[in-house]
């Protein structure tokens, strides 16, 4: 298996190669989180592996709790699924907590205070409500409770490693945030043992070909407990040698066949690139080396067979949305064809026509 080969199977694996699913909870529940602190960037990265997907119907499901926005795995936001949210939390937020735990301190957020800030957000949440940051904000000030800027921010992300809460619907363009148990009723628990096999099971066949390493990256386990959840279900797997790593993957699943070219737009928060550690797999060394210059400044970029040869933005007008490519080495007149194709698809999700630049 070469470097093409395990990123065309990414591909596949991921359900970037077609589109089987009809449900935005589909998506989530298959990749199991998806990375969402840059929301429009994660409903696009949803409506990538959905058939004949619209924004606004991605919109509808996350308004409805069919697919929940959370801190989990690490410290950032995560779609997942509903009947997924309290093992997962139960699994990696002792981990979160641990990284946060320096900003915890900086922040003066002892277990006194949280205790406290808990007891309020419970409070106010409770009966339904479901209330902005801002609200929450006035609410915690006004319990004697210090809940502005990055305070605010840890006092909420704590309560939601905490599984006290978790996001509500959209109120126009702010988030709201409701109490968990409350938002979805609870499901049979699993064991640390059951989460862990369960874990690494389902990320190595949506994910795979992937390392232990990879796992570990993506999930914000140690590595240790990522080769235990390995361990556990390896047999069910299998797995190539390539430069001296293990890359683990669900069996009976052919490579893509090489369709070539084919174009994709994609968020830099995508799965096809956060759900690894090593991303030498999709990008040549002379792009690896534009990539790391270019630092935070990237958030997007232009993948044509399994492989980033550019980045993208976007203009949202009033009825058109304006695309501007930048590549980073020449592409051929088909490779063109092949990104104008992906443009229009990510126009007809936005139910805008498309201009290309």
């Amino acid at each position: 298996m070469s470097p093409l080969d395990i990123a065309y199977q990414r591909l596949l694996n991921q359900c970037l190669v077609a589109d089987p699913f009809e449900k935005p909870r589909e998506v989530v529940d298959w990749l199991v989180a998806v990375q969402s602190q840059d929301y429009a960037g994660a409903k696009w990265a949803l409506g990538l592996r959905l058939q004949d997907a619209h924004d606004a119907d991605i919109e509808r499901a996350f308004n409805a709790g069919d697919i929940l926005r959370t801190h989990v795995m690490r410290p950032t936001w995560h779609f997942v699924a509903p009947a997924d949210i309290r093992w997962l939390l139960a699994l990696t937020a002792p981990r979160v907590h641990a990284a946060n735990a320096t900003m915890y301190g900086r922040l003066e957020l002892d277990n006194a205070t949280v205790k406290r800030s808990h007891k309020t957000l419970t409070k106010v949440l409770q009966g339904g409500q479901q209330l902005t940051r801002e609200e929450l904000s006035a609410a915690l000030e006004k319990a004697g409770i210090a809940a502005k800027g990055q305070r605010l921010a840890y006092i909420v992300m704590h309560a939601e490693l905490d599984g006290l809460i978790c996001s509500g619907p959209r109120r126009g363009k702010q988030f709201t945030y409701a109490l968990l148990d409350e938002r979805i009723p609870s499901v049979k628990a699993l064991n640390p043992a059951e989460a862990l096999a369960n874990f690494a099971q389902r990320y190595f066949t949506s994910h795979g070909p992937a390392s232990v390493q990879d796992f570990a990256k993506w999930s914000g386990l140690t590595v240790a407990d990522a080769g235990r959840g390995l361990e556990a279900i390896k047999d069910q797997l299998q797995h190539e040698v390539l430069n001296g790593y293990d890359y683990w993957f669900a069996p009976n699943q052919a490579l893509a066949p090489a369709a070539s070219p084919t174009a994709y737009l994609l968020s830099i928060f995508d799965e096809y690139l956060i759900g690894y550690k090593d991303r030498s797999m999709i990008a040549q060394p002379e792009v690896a080396a534009k990539l790391f210059t270019m630092g935070n400044v990237l958030t997007t970029v232009v993948v044509i067979d399994g492989r980033i040869v550019g980045s993208w933005r976007r203009v949202l007008g009033k009825d058109v949305v304006t695309i501007t490519i930048d590549y980073f080495a020449r592409v051929t007149k088909a490779q063109q064809r092949a990104v104008a194709v992906a443009a229009q698809k990510y126009g007809e999700f936005l139910e805008k026509p498309v201009t290309l630049v």
